[in-house]
């Protein structure tokens, strides 16, 4: 019993040491900033590369961004239950089950994939 809490303990001791690292890095940052800035009205803009800002604060964004960074997450995700699943997969007690599962999970991908082809999203060219 004392090897099952003491994986617990260790877990609580690093939850405290990244509790307090955060605290520390705070604390550390009140105290070493300036406590008023050079230029109280440029502190308030919006900063753009370092240059003056142009225009509005208004942008209008492509909505194929929002495509790719969808594609993305789906990608990333694949690859996330994808290697755990391949390192595992000799070992005994795999089953037709779990096979089962990761053959719908890639489906839903592919579906991921043949939407964006279809859409013609993933040309590199226009």
């Amino acid at each position: 019993m004392s090897g099952y809490l003491g994986s617990y303990a260790t877990l609580g001791i690093l939850l405290l040491v990244g509790v307090a690292f955060f605290v520390v890095a705070f604390a550390a940052n009140r105290l070493l900033r300036p406590a008023r800035p050079a230029d109280p009205v440029g502190k308030r803009a919006t900063y753009e590369c370092g240059l003056d800002p142009v225009g509005g604060d208004w942008a209008q964004m492509n909505i194929r961004y929002y495509v790719y960074a969808y594609l993305y997450v789906l990608f990333a995700v694949e690859a996330v239950f994808l290697f755990p699943w391949a390192v595992v997969f000799d070992r005994p007690g795999f089953g037709l089950v779990t096979v089962a599962e990761m053959g719908i999970f890639v489906a839903v991908l592919a579906l991921g994939i043949l939407y964006a082809w279809r859409k013609n999203i993933l040309r590199w060219t226009e």
